[in-house]
């Protein structure tokens, strides 16, 4: 199975580099406020450069240059690819803190390199079937059905305007 990692990269500007391991590289993108972990939440992923398998390892500082800084791997496992497109990736996260269904969206924001990073909402896994509804609900709900049609005020023990009996 293949593998992700995020790496905690203070440099410059506190950021997270989510990193899939595709196509033989390091597929990255920098997460400026870090990557969703509540289902719903999106967050800006912007694409860098792919870097080399042996990097999904890497921390420690980095001394000088571009990416100076300390870089500390935040969290790190496998991942399921279920969907993959041009422009759209879905797939499941197996790590120690993110974990499930995750789908990137390209934007073309930030200089044509903006993604939407997306934690999704895990259908839940059923071990059973769920629980027969007891004999007062299925009475009620038989109860609540619409009636035939008919006339309207025709209904047996209603009375007419006029103060006759219906029917």
């Amino acid at each position: 199975m293949p593998r992700f990692v995020v790496q905690e990269h203070h440099a410059t500007r506190l950021h997270w580099d989510f990193r899939l391991e595709m196509d033989g590289v390091l597929k990255s993108w920098a997460v400026p406020k870090g990557p969703p972990e509540e289902p719903g939440v999106k967050r800006l992923a912007v694409a860098v450069d792919d870097h080399p398998l042996d990097y999904i390892d890497f921390h420690g500082v980095i001394e000088e240059g571009y990416g100076a800084g300390t870089v500390e791997i935040w969290d790190a496992g496998t991942y399921e690819l279920s969907r993959r497109e041009e422009k759209f990736l879905e797939f499941h996260l197996a790590g120690t803190r993110l974990t499930g269904r995750y789908k990137m969206i390209f934007t073309g924001y930030s200089g044509g390199k903006g993604w939407l990073l997306v934690k999704g909402r895990d259908r839940p896994v059923l071990t059973e079937p769920p629980p027969a509804a007891p004999e007062a609900e299925k009475k009620a709900s038989k109860k609540r059905k619409s009636k035939p049609p008919g006339k309207v005020g025709s209904s047996p023990g209603r009375k007419k305007k006029s103060g006759r009996p219906a029917g």
